[in-house]
């Protein structure tokens, strides 16, 4: 499993936090603008499949797969990998309940409604990410 990137979006639409483990390509633009860009695509995809029974959980193109997992308060998290890795549902709750939860809402020097700063919560995702099975370095 390679995990390339992971975004934390808030409901509406501000990136809270964005990390790179495997980026193999840059965007060729700003950070902001790529941040726009994903959540424009996110919230265009969302209303797509809206009347699906499911829901939108993920998609694939041909260098990778983007997972979705959307929080009840409408934080909105967003994992992609290589293709090998089908389904990274589970992965997303639990950095959102082990993790966001225990390290950014329970902290109370952390505000919900800006950029993410917090060394420890980025420490132990790094740790957790690293720690998932078959977590490899891709080639950069």
């Amino acid at each position: 499993m390679t995990v390339h990137n992971l975004y934390i979006f808030d409901r509406n639409g501000n990136c809270l936090f964005y990390n790179e483990w495997n980026r193999k390509k840059q965007a060729g633009i700003s950070k902001d603008e790529e941040y726009k860009l994903m959540y424009g695509m996110l919230f265009s995809i969302k209303s797509f499949v809206s009347k699906m029974k499911d829901g939108f959980l993920s998609f694939q193109t041909s260098k990778y797969r983007l997972h979705y997992y959307e929080t009840p308060s409408g934080l909105k998290f967003v994992l992609n990998t290589d293709l090998s890795v089908s389904n990274a549902r589970e992965t997303l709750q639990l950095i959102y309940s082990s993790l966001y939860v225990e390290y950014v809402v329970k902290n109370p020097v952390l505000s919900l409604s800006q950029s993410l700063d917090s060394e420890l919560f980025c420490s132990k995702l790094d740790a957790f990410i690293k720690a998932l099975p078959n977590f490899r370095l891709g080639l950069v």
